[in-house]
């Protein structure tokens, strides 16, 4: 039986799958800092979302990738978990 590794990496030898797989990697590394830093500091989705002056159940929309957040959201989110927002554009 193979682990999500080995299937991650047969499936992006399909070049659609890779293609769609590095569109939205910004969006999940950016799910991925938010998501680990939160539970680093044991805040909870809700605990979050008061610090942010939302509700939890957009945390949890953000945190799966069922939305497609503002950047006044992003900044807000950096400052409740205190994470520094970078934001560039390389070419």
């Amino acid at each position: 039986m193979k682990n999500v590794e080995d299937f991650k990496q047969e499936a992006l030898k399909n070049k659609k799958i890779k293609a769609a797989y590095d569109r939205l990697e910004p969006r999940y590394a950016l799910i991925r800092q938010v998501l680990n830093a939160r539970l680093k500091k044991n805040m909870s989705q809700k605990a979050l979302a008061v610090k942010m002056g939302t509700k939890q159940s957009a945390i949890a929309r953000f945190e799966s990738g069922n939305t497609n957040p503002t950047l006044s959201f992003i900044e807000r989110l950096s400052r409740a978990v205190k994470i520094p927002l970078t934001i560039s554009i390389s070419g």
